[in-house]
Formats: structure tokens, sequence, C-alpha cells
């Protein structure tokens, strides 16, 4: 049995908006394996960005449990979130999220800023990372001069550079053409294969989801379905992972 690298037991996540409560989250229980590539689709307001927010440790459950590598994550500190957020989870973003006016090096190295690495190993780990995406070459080239499939390279050789155990992507081909969607899904693909980085992607696309072994689908904060290379299964076999 593969080892579960994420596992969620009845997270929910409530918002207080003045005096109305809005249930974003409504008991979600799943498990992803280690070296997994997942895609979470769902319309809006189904309650996919909150998800990816508490899988990243940018927010906490209301109520639940959430297991990351066998720790339970649910309740620690934002000082302990954003340590273990550092050192285990990279992040892709739809608007790539760079530094303007810096190197596509610079941009890379960021992460490490905050790690107790000297500036050699540091540039050395970024130029690695940036050859890993296919940007040997580029590393000097300011963002102003790159082009939006350039730019999420970057954004990806970031995510990588602390070799984290998981790659948070949201909506990563969204101000993509369908060339570049299909360049940076085949870097994704690649990482997931040979550098066994486990992928959880949230997308509108059903071609981009394609690329992923299992699709979960959100609607109203709860599961509707899962597919495992396009086998749906009931709601009913997925909430316990």
């Amino acid at each position: 049995m593969n080892e579960k690298i994420i596992v969620l037991e009845n997270i929910v996540r409530i918002y207080k908006i003045g005096e109305v409560e809005v249930q974003a989250l409504r008991g979600i229980s799943y498990s992803i394996e280690r070296s997994e590539f997942l895609a979470i689709m769902g319309p809006s307001g189904s309650g996919k960005t909150t998800l990816m927010s508490i899988l990243g440790l940018l927010d906490r459950p209301t109520s639940g449990r959430y297991f990351l590598e066998g720790e339970d994550v649910s309740s620690l500190s934002k000082d302990q979130m954003a340590a273990i957020r550092n050192k285990k989870i990279g992040f892709v973003f739809q608007n790539f999220n760079l530094l303007s006016r810096t190197t596509a090096l610079e941009n890379v190295e960021l992460p490490l800023l905050y790690s107790n690495i000297n500036s050699k190993e540091s540039k050395e780990r970024a130029l690695a990372a940036l050859v890993k995406v296919g940007l040997k070459g580029w590393e000097y080239h300011r963002t102003n001069q790159l082009s939006g499939g350039q730019m999420q390279r970057v954004a990806i050789a970031r995510a990588l550079v602390n070799e984290p155990s998981i790659i948070l992507a949201d909506e990563p081909t969204g101000n993509l053409d369908s060339k570049n969607g299909a360049e940076i899904m085949d870097i994704f693909t690649r990482l997931n294969r040979e550098q066994k980085i486990t992928l959880v992607m949230v997308t509108h696309d059903p071609v981009i989801a394609s690329y992923a072994r299992r699709r979960l689908y959100l609607k109203d904060g709860q599961i509707i379905r899962e597919e495992i290379n396009g086998k749906a299964d009931s709601q009913a076999s997925v909430q316990g992972g």
C-alpha cells in the first residue's frame, strides 16, 4: 500500500462575513498518496480555493484534522505553519507572482532567503531548478523580458528550489495559450514521474485536468465524485479516501 502524504478528516471551514456564516467546506475527508498527481475541479464557489489554502497551510480548518506526512498540522501556530510550508510545499499560481524588475535567477532564489543556505549553494540550487524547467540560458533575463510561458517556468523553478514534497498549483495554465499550457503540463508530468513530487492542481479546464491520474470534483464545499483515469466513483467511495 502506498504511503499517504495527505490525510483530511472531516474538514470544515466556516467564514464569518459580518453576522453571516459561510460554510466553504462541509466535512471533506480524503487522502492523497505520495507521488500522486491530483486535479481538483468544480464551479466557482465550490470550495476549491479554500481547500487549496488549507492544504498549503495558508489557512486552517474550523474543525476536522489535516495530517501532512503523518503530522497533525490542523492547529499549528502561524509561525509553525510558515516553517513547514517553506520546507515541504511549493506553490505555483495563475498570475506567476514574480517580482518585477528582477532576474529569473533572483526570483527562484527568493524562498532560500528564509533557509540557512549560503549564497553559493543558493545560486547553484536556483540554477539547477531553472535547468529542470528548460530555462538554461535565461537565468539573467528580467521578468519583463520573458513570455508568459517562461514566467510560469520561473515560478515552477521557484516552487522546486526548496525540494518540496508537494507542489500546489492553482490554475497554473489559466493565463497561457494552449501551446504554452501544454508545455507547462508536460513539465509537471515529468516532475511527477521522474522526481516523484506530489502534485495537487486546481483547474477549470478538463483538458488540463486530464493530465492528472485522479480528478476530484467539488460542489458546495463537498466532494461529489472522483475519477481515476476517467473512471468515476461515487461520493461514498471517496469520502473515506
